[in-house]
This record gives structure tokens, C-alpha cells and sequence, in this order.
């Protein structure tokens, strides 16, 4: 099946300032449509041509990086638009308890957020993760992705220079300050961690 670019969740300008309609045109319409593109261009007549995105992921890790690299960041462009809301959300529960036992607290989980993103060397995503129960802070480089890692992740965030250069130039602190401050989706996280399986690109 072919694979469509999936539709921003908000208003191209609902982002603003933190990420502009200018970059989510960019972002959006340009780089992860040329994902999507890349990808359905790979599967066409082979075997992965009906398979899920997730299923070509886990395929092709290892043995196909194109088509690893167009699908993975296919999937994670989805789930990053997702782990995004104009307005603040709150954490359910059970995951601002969990948050709690791990990290203290929201603020010091979103610091050490802005510390692994701040730090992470070249292009990648940081994650928050749980596996077995427990949070974690993840990282993967470059296309790499926690879509068949064994953890469910619950949001990302983007950490190209793609992601955050036209609205705050080569300054990552300040995208990270933005976006973890004022426009994760708790809520989002929330309910990855309550149905406990791997969020589905569509």
C-alpha cells in the first residue's frame, strides 16, 4: 500500500513562536513528504508493498538502510507531529506518578529533556520512553527510531537542524526551551503509555 503524508494534527501557525507555519511548511510539507515519497518509491512491487510501516521498519533495519532511513523517519515525523499541541496538555495519572518516581518531578524531567537534547551530537531524536513499566530518556541518531525497539515510546522530539533552524537559527537550547516548556503533548504521552503498545503511523 501506498503511504500517505500524514496531516498535521493543528494549524500550520498553531506552533507559533516556538515553531513557525514557515518551518512546519519545511518540516511537513518538504522533508517528511520526501520520506513518505522515498518510501512508497522502495516498496513498489517488492514484498514490503502491503506491509505496515512499522513491519518495513523492523524489515529493513540491518539490511536495507535506504529504505530503514525513509520509512523510520517517515515514522517518526508522524509521531513528532502527535508528541506536539498548541495548548498545554496534562500528563494522566499514571504517568505524572511515574514521572515522579523516576525523575522527581515534571520540571526535572523536562530538564533533563533539554540536557540530553541540548547535548546530542549532530541529527537525531530524544525520547521519552517506557519499557518494562519504568521511564526512561532515549536517544537515536540520525534516521534511527524506537518504532521496533522494545520500547513504547511515548513522545520525541526532533533534534535535526531542520527541526527548529529557520526560528531560532543554530540555537538548540532555545528550540528545546520552546517546544518542552510550552508545546509537548502530555496528554499524547498519556495515552501511548495507557495502551501499551507501539503508537501506528497513519
Amino acid at each position: 500500500m501506498a503511504f500517505q503524508l500524514s496531516p498535521l494534527p493543528y494549524p500550520a501557525d498553531a506552533l507559533d513562536p516556538a515553531i513557525s507555519a514557515e518551518t512546519l511548511s519545511f518540516h511537513h510539507g518538504k522533508h517528511h513528504q520526501a520520506y513518505v515519497d522515498k518510501t512508497n518509491a522502495a516498496i513498489e512491487g517488492t514484498d514490503h508493498a502491503d506491509a505496515s510501516l512499522e513491519a518495513i521498519i523492523a524489515a529493513s533495519r540491518g539490511s536495507n538502510q535506504g529504505l530503514f532511513n525513509n520509512s523510520a523517519q517517515t515514522w517518526n515525523h508522524g509521531f513528532y507531529w502527535h508528541s506536539l499541541a498548541p495548548q498545554a496538555t496534562d500528563p494522566s495519572a499514571d504517568l505524572s506518578a511515574k514521572i515522579d518516581e523516576v525523575f522527581g518531578s515534571m520540571d526535572a524531567l523536562k530538564q533533563k529533556l533539554k540536557d540530553r537534547g541540548a547535548g546530542h551530537f549532530a541529527s537525531g531524536w530524544v525520547w521519552l520512553a517506557e519499557k518494562g513499566g519504568k521511564l526512561s530518556i532515549e536517544e537515536s541518531h540520525d534516521a534511527d527510531t524506537l518504532a521496533d525497539s522494545g520500547f513504547n515510546p511515548l513522545l520525541t522530539v526532533d533534534v535535526w537542524e531542520h527541526a527548529y533552524y529557520l526560528d531560532h537559527q543554530n540555537k538548540r537550547p532555545s528550540y528545546l526551551d520552546a517546544v518542552i516548556d510550552n508545546k509537548l503533548n502530555w496528554a499524547f504521552a498519556s495515552e501511548n503509555l495507557a495502551r501499551g503498545t507501539v503508537w501506528t503511523y497513519a
